[in-house]
């Protein structure tokens, strides 16, 4: 089961998003509704982890392209 994450679609402006996390299988349709408030939602795309190529002289961690591990610049994001 993967876990995801969802963010509520506010219906004006003065209206926050909330967040929050859902254990799926990878082959469930994704929400849309909120499943206590039934507010539409959405899944929200992160940044995910990097990966090791093997097989090679040097293994290279390939860097995340999401924004927010680069932010403490203590990943390897050039």
């Amino acid at each position: 089961m993967a876990t995801y994450i969802y963010q509520t679609i506010p219906s004006s402006e003065a209206e926050e998003p909330t967040r929050f996390e859902l254990k799926q299988s990878m082959n469930d349709d994704p929400l849309t509704q909120h499943p206590e408030s039934g507010a539409p939602v959405k899944r929200v795309i992160t940044g995910g982890y990097g990966f090791n190529v093997s097989g090679s002289e040097k293994s290279v961690p390939m860097p995340s392209t999401g924004s927010s591990c680069c932010q403490s610049g203590g990943c390897g994001c050039t």
